[in-house]
This record gives structure tokens, sequence and C-alpha cells, in this order.
């Protein structure tokens, strides 16, 4: 076994040796705060989550079972901050509402069409999609985790992921296609 896996690490962290949660904080919050940023839109909240991720590994490291990847708990563990935090706030719009997908705004001029446009696009239509899909594009997309791990994370079917994915593509290509003003 490597002794400077995720894994191995987070069993240290597990027994005892807390000082060994630096090194998983440095391999992994930037890829977090990431996550975040993309679910939130927002680099304040993105912040805080990652702190209150790694805040909870320490408080729950007892918990911590090496039979899965390191990741998929940490992911766990920051769906469900993102969850609490929502939660926590008073949104304009109820927490289930939140979850369904928003009214449309007008697409920019199709003459403005460079490529810092088409990601401003594609960042709004990833916006725009409910939170289940938004994080399942994200994890598998940005984060590069397998359909396998997605699965395990969500506790379902790697089938289910895979439709998941399809979906959440084809959701994402029809709110893109309309904020560009095409014909989706």
């Amino acid at each position: 076994m490597d002794p400077t896996s995720d894994n191995t690490l987070m069993e240290q962290v597990r027994d005892g040796q807390v000082a060994k949660l630096a090194i998983l904080f440095e391999r992994h919050h930037v890829m977090l705060y990431n996550f975040f940023l993309r679910l939130t839109g927002r680099r304040g909240p993105s912040e805080d989550l990652v702190q209150e991720v790694f805040v909870r590994i320490l408080k729950y490291r007892a918990t911590y079972r090496s039979e899965s990847k390191f990741t998929v708990w940490m992911y766990q563990i920051a769906r469900n901050a993102h969850a609490d935090c929502l939660r926590k706030q008073k949104p304009e719009v109820p927490l289930g509402e939140q979850f369904e997908e928003p009214a449309g705004d007008e697409p920019p001029p199709s003459d403005r069409m460079d490529a810092e446009v088409d990601a401003a696009l594609l960042r709004r239509a990833l916006d725009r999609l409910p939170v289940r899909k938004r994080e399942i594009l994200l994890l598998s997309r940005y984060e590069d985790m397998k359909y396998q791990e997605i699965a395990e994370l969500l506790g379902c079917s790697i089938e289910a992921i895979k439709t998941s994915v399809h979906r959440a593509i084809r959701d994402l290509r029809k709110i893109y296609l309309e904020l560009q003003g095409g014909v989706s």
C-alpha cells in the first residue's frame, strides 16, 4: 500500500495523526473550490464551503472507511455541506424550487460569439441546470470522477448515472442553444 495515497493518509488521520490532513487539504482544496465555484457561481461561499468540508472531515474522521476512495467520501461530505448551506440561507426562492430549472434570460447578441462569450454562455447554461444534474456533470466532466465513483457517492447504479449524465448533457445543450438564440 502506498504510504502517500489519499486513503492511507486518511486512515492515518482517522487513527489520530490529524496533521496528515494538511497533505490532503493541499492536494484537494483547489479541486474542491472549483467544484463549489461551478456549483454556486460565487467565490466567497465556495471558499467557506471548502473550509467547512475539511472541518467536517476532521470532525467525522472516525467514520471513514477505506473500502472506497477518499475522494468519493470527501465529495459526499461536500454535497452535504452544500445542501446544509442552501438550507441555512434565507433564499428568495424556496429550497425545493432551487432544484428546478430557473427561467431563462435574454441571450447576448450573436455577433459577439467568441471564446469568452461561449464560455460565459456555457456557465450560464450550467447555472440553469437543476442542482442534481449540475453536480453530476461537474463530477464527471470537471472533477474526472468515474461513473462508478459517482454512483457510489450518490447511492445509485452506474446505469442511472449514465442516464443522468446523458440527460444533463441534453438539457445543457438545449439551454445553451436557447441562450445563444438558437432553436433547440
